[in-house]
């Protein structure tokens, strides 16, 4: 292999937002882990990198591209969306109370 070749891919905003938000879908089980090729869901992990998205969303309000904070809004509506409904698949299902009848 010649040194180009071994490089890693140039990083820049967009990269670094979808690298988060891949890492989201993989930890909700939407997207097989890259090593294993199993889909596995780790929802601590999962809201923690989407927090960390939520941090980066504040942090750089006021200096972003349009592009780039529509792509950050857009990011984290989707990725919320989805640890929501993970979340309620994974809770126990609440005990139906019997309805009283006097």
């Amino acid at each position: 292999m010649t040194d180009e070749s071994k490089k890693a891919p140039q990083i820049d905003f967009y990269t670094f937002m979808l690298s988060l938000g891949s890492s989201v879908l993989i930890h909700l089980g939407d997207a097989p882990h890259p090593e294993t090729g199993q889909s596995e869901v780790n929802l601590p992990l999962a809201k923690q990198t989407i927090d960390i998205l939520g941090v980066l969303e504040e942090k750089t309000k006021g200096n972003l591209t349009h592009e780039e904070e529509e792509l950050l809004q857009h990011l984290l509506y989707d990725l919320r969306l989805r640890y929501v409904a993970r979340q309620q698949e994974k809770a126990p299902a609440a005990p139906q109370q019997a309805s009283k009848t006097e």
